[in-house]
């Protein structure tokens, strides 16, 4: 570089230093201004030695009196509160003023000395200081604190309008191989990346990529992993933003950033810009009765003049949306030409659990004899977030134990924090609780072993987890169950039931641990009735509508009162009817009750197998006809183990 260009950014630089610090020029002009205004109205000594350097000395009041008295005083200010005297040796001396004395003046006149009255402050300075100096002072921080807000939120009025502080920009390194257990979903996204990669060979068949793809699903299961796996896939620049940042209080700011936001990416074209929850600015805009959010109209409408403003003879910009809300997005939005394709990115299925929890386990020193298949068993229903978390879990639980490998017992606990709660202890239940606990517990474990479509027993305990459960029994289904038949919800109503059912059977009174049993038994029969069609009550009339599917919100009721007191007297008779059977099963396996009791009460926990073999010799001892459905259910197993492929057909029913 040469020398002039040297200077000339060194120019630049210290230039550009006081141009970002404009605070700094107003504090030394403020400072210059204090200083010649302080110097041009003097201070609270009046005009008494002025031009000379004086020194000042408090006396009494009599000593002045005594100075005047021997012409030792040359001049003399008098202000409300206090006299100053100029002697003759140059010294300035200060009293406080005695009003009460009266001789004072006329002795000054005897001795010629000169006087006059004074005031302690001055009105120019006054003003400087009290009005002048605050106002100056008040907006320095305003500019300083302007000046950071800019800096932060990139530009702007304060920084509000502009985007450019809230967008992520990236080139991801997570690839398709990062992402498991969503293989439809990233077979649904390959022909984004082969486009972005190879644009010319779709470009001279004329076809034309889909401008937007909206993720839907659960939360928890990868839209934005799978989202971000798209751009290191195809290499190209990665634009990330959160919906809810697009909103603020301001009309017209989240219009702004939508363009501030599009502008950046088709500079880095091909591109893709990723919005997260997009519900929250493309929710329907005849939603409202009393009309819409304008803010968030004027940001949706931004939106969708944007991807309409794609050329698509140029390099592309793709949108990537993701939401568990699909159904309160407006229709515009999700037209032809805008979010072209919706994909759905649902929970795993047991293959998929398996291969998420491998994914995770890269980087974790797992022991070799962990049968993943039980852990893949045991989390049916959960995300990949969960199964993550599980394996996070899991490798503190072995840390906080000193191992040198995760065990599948730090696994298996981990799985069981997630789904029950923390282990708690230290919580002290007395004797009388426990034995409740227990015989609630062995009620659940026994129905839904004997009973035909219940979800086996993985483990029985009584040891306290959560917030409030003093006991819990885990059942756990051996696959993903995309269809209940009638016979499994009631046997599901059944299992709830048999923890209440066994305090009035053993324990001869009834207790209030079973108050959250009875409410889910209740929702059962109830959706049974008005929503599945499983009832004569309603028939094939659907009476409830479920909201949102992905996050389980409210339903929507429309029926008369009178349908709805048939209702409530159906669902009654129903859980009547059920209480009643599961007594009478009770009744008859008594004896197992008893002894599962015995080995839960002293041990705290037992697994599914020593609940089953407690059953069965029972059952033997008896001579009872089995009630286990254990053969049955490792048939289904093995079924579903070797035609998974040919099971996926029945997802979309």
């Amino acid at each position: 570089m040469s020398q002039n260009n040297q200077n000339k950014n060194q120019n630049n630089n210290n230039g550009g230093f006081f141009n970002k610090n404009p605070i700094f020029i107003f504090a030394i002009f403020a400072i210059v201004i204090v200083l010649a205004f302080r110097g041009l109205t003097g201070d609270s000594m009046g005009t008494l030695g002025e031009g000379s350097m004086n020194a000042t000395k408090n006396i009494s009041y009599s000593e002045l009196k005594e100075l005047v008295s021997s012409k030792q005083i040359s001049r003399v200010e008098i202000s409300e509160t206090s006299i100053r005297a100029l002697g003759l040796n140059q010294n300035i001396y200060v009293t406080k003023r005695i009003h009460s004395d009266p001789t004072f003046i006329p002795l000054l006149d005897a001795t010629g000395v000169e006087y006059k009255a004074y005031s302690e402050t001055n009105w120019f300075g006054e003003l400087l200081f009290s009005w002048v100096l605050p106002v100056f002072i008040f907006f320095g921080i305003w500019m300083f604190l302007a000046s950071r807000m800019q800096k932060n939120m990139g530009g702007g009025i304060l920084g509000i309008g502009s985007a450019k502080k809230l967008i992520n920009s990236e080139k991801p390194n997570v690839k398709f191989d990062d992402v498991a257990g969503v293989e439809e979903a990233k077979d649904e996204v390959v022909e984004i990346v082969d486009y972005l990669k190879n644009p010319d060979k779709y470009l001279r068949l004329g076809a034309k990529i889909p401008k937007g793809i909206l993720l839907v699903g659960p939360p928890g299961t990868g839209k934005t992993l799978l989202a971000r796996a798209v751009a290191g896939e195809a290499d190209v620049p990665f634009f990330s933003i959160s919906a809810s940042s697009f909103i603020e209080m301001f009309v017209g700011v989240g219009a702004s950033r939508v363009r501030d936001l599009f502008e950046s990416a088709k500079k880095e074209s091909p591109a893709i810009v990723f919005i997260d929850e997009i519900d929250a600015i493309g929710k329907s805009r005849n939603s409202g009765p009393m009309g819409g959010n304008d803010e968030r109209e004027q940001t949706l409408n931004q939106l969708l003049s944007e991807m309409d403003g794609f050329d698509a003879d140029k390099l592309p910009v793709i949108v990537i949306a993701a939401t568990n809300r699909p159904e309160v997005l407006d229709a515009a939005l999700l037209r032809p030409g805008r979010f072209d394709r919706q994909v759905l990115v649902d929970k795993p299925d047991f293959k998929g659990r398996i291969d998420i929890l491998k994914v995770h386990m890269k980087d974790v020193k797992i022991a070799k004899n962990v049968n993943l298949e039980e852990i893949g068993r045991l989390t049916t229903g959960l995300a990949g977030a969960d199964l993550q978390n599980i394996i996070n879990e899991a490798a503190l639980l072995a840390g906080r134990n000193s191992k040198t490998e995760v065990e599948q017992s730090d696994l298996i606990e981990a799985v069981e924090r997630s789904i029950a709660g923390l282990e708690k202890k230290s919580r002290r239940v007395n004797a009388k609780e426990k034995r409740i606990v227990t015989y609630h517990e062995c009620g659940h474990a026994l129905i839904a072993e004997v009973t035909k479509g219940a979800k086996r027993v993985t483990k029985v305990s009584v040891v306290p987890r959560g917030l409030a459960a003093l006991g819990y029994t885990l059942n756990r289904p051996e696959e993903n169950k995309f269809l209940m038949q009638k016979h499994e919800l009631i046997a599901e109503v059944d299992v709830l039931l048999g923890g209440r059912a066994a305090e009035e059977v053993f324990i001869k009174e009834i207790s209030t641990g079973a108050s959250n049993d009875l409410e889910r038994a209740t929702d059962i029969f109830k959706s049974m009735i008005s929503m599945y069609g499983m009832s004569e009550v309603a028939g094939l009339m659907v009476l409830e509508k479920q909201r949102n599917n992905f996050l389980g919100g409210q339903t929507i009721k429309d029926y008369s009162d009178k349908t709805a007191q048939l209702v409530d007297d159906t669902v009654k008779n129903m859980l009547n009817e059920r209480y009643n059977a599961v007594l009478d099963t009770l009744r008859t396996y008594s004896g197992a009750i008893e002894n599962m009791v015995s080995a839960l009460y002293e041990s705290e926990t037992i697994e599914g197998e020593k609940v089953r073999e407690i059953i069965k010799n029972f059952e033997e001892e008896n001579g009872l006809e089995t009630r286990l459905v254990e053969d049955e259910i490792k048939e289904e197993i093995h079924i579903n183990d070797e035609s998974q492929d040919k099971n996926e057909d029945t997802k979309e029913v």
